[in-house]
């Protein structure tokens, strides 16, 4: 990878930005489609996090090449998005679960965020959360394309 991928600029800003809304936003529409005696805790906050770090390295470095791999991309992150967001949110309801001692090995442990991420993608399947994903994401490789041709 040459050293300039690295560099910040203003499209990965626009890019890490963008998407770092998206998993905002998508979050707050996640809370209603989860049982009602989910703890959220920072449920929101990682999500958030997650979106910036993935619109700065997932969509950030594929921007500037034009508006259909701009297009591209932002579906690119938001599936980036929603995978790591699965795992995260699946890594911590299984360590939460492990400290209450309800696995007997680490094997069963690891397996066990595989299932979350199962159940919890499960919930995941709505159309209007489907929808925003998609066209936050676009929108997201839209604009941070637009942001790479007009600063670059």
């Amino acid at each position: 990878m040459p050293v300039t991928d690295m560099m910040p600029t203003a499209a990965k800003l626009a890019a890490a930005a963008g998407l770092g809304m998206v998993g905002w936003i998508a979050s707050d529409m996640i809370r209603p489609l989860m049982p009602s005696d989910t703890s959220f805790g920072w449920f929101n906050h990682v999500n958030l996090v997650l979106g910036f770090l993935c619109g700065w390295v997932v969509i950030g470095k594929r921007v500037g090449r034009g508006w259909a791999e701009a297009f591209s991309a932002g579906l690119t992150g938001t599936g980036a998005l929603v995978v790591w967001g699965l795992f995260a949110q699946s890594f911590n309801e299984m360590l939460k679960r492990s400290l209450d001692r309800r696995y007997d090995d680490p094997i069963e442990g690891v397996t066990a965020v595989f299932e979350l991420a199962v159940e919890f993608g499960s919930y995941l399947l709505n159309g209007p959360l489907i929808g925003f994903l998609c066209v936050g994401g676009i929108l997201t490789g839209l604009v941070a394309e637009w942001v790479a041709r007009r600063w670059s």
